[in-house]
């Protein structure tokens, strides 16, 4: 399930894993500039010589924290949406479900990838570690695209994670319908891609409903 809490199995057991912890929860939140070393050596326990041990500059810590973040997220994400889905097709759209269920949480804290990119630009060394991830859920999205046997699975999955990121958007602007809405477009998308090539563009067409 995406979330940020319910995926840990206890407390943190070393120096390392508090300080990643902390800041997960004080970057997804926040962001990256809002929050400084300080507060994660306070929060985390440790001293500061610690952090620096192990995260040499904040740069180093915010791309682990990308990295912790696609494990949590990204993955949990796929697993969710496999579980619900009985088809690759339906695993497709249960990604929007799972969407409806997270944009209701009251710590729901959007896109941290997305959130990187907009706050840091996309020169920064953590900007440019987010947007791999990014490509890292396109992947995710291509293997169901290819699985379900849509034509052009590079295009739906560009197409479909614009679908997402709107969503999340939508979700923190306030939109309690954002996810239903994105599922009523993802649908269309699967639909039109489902189209053979050389389907007539006016029959394919009279598939989008």
């Amino acid at each position: 399930m995406v979330a940020t809490s319910p995926d840990r199995l206890g407390s943190p057991s070393s120096a390392r894993e508090r300080i990643l912890d902390t800041a997960y929860d004080l970057f997804s939140q926040r962001g990256i500039r809002g929050v400084g070393v300080d507060e994660v050596v306070e929060r985390s326990g440790v001293a500061k010589a610690t952090l620096y041990r192990h995260f040499p500059a904040k740069d180093d810590l915010v791309v682990a924290f990308l990295e912790l973040r696609e494990q949590r997220w990204s993955r949990g994400l796929e697993m969710e949406a496999k579980r619900r889905g009985t088809s690759p097709e339906d695993q497709l759209l249960a990604i929007f479900d799972v969407f409806e269920e997270w944009f209701r949480r009251d710590d729901f804290e959007a896109c941290s990838f997305v959130n990187t990119l907009l706050e840091l630009g996309p020169q920064h060394p953590a900007a440019r570690a987010a947007a791999v991830h990014l490509a890292n859920i396109r992947s995710i999205l291509r293997e169901l695209a290819e699985a379900a046997g849509l034509r052009d699975p590079a295009g739906f999955t560009h197409s479909l994670q614009l679908v997402m990121k709107g969503s999340i958007i939508a979700a923190a602007e306030g939109d309690a319908n954002a996810a239903k809405r994105g599922r009523s477009i993802a649908r269309l998308l699967v639909d039109d891609y489902r189209c053979q090539s050389a389907m007539p563009v006016a029959r394919c067409g009279t598939t989008l409903r």
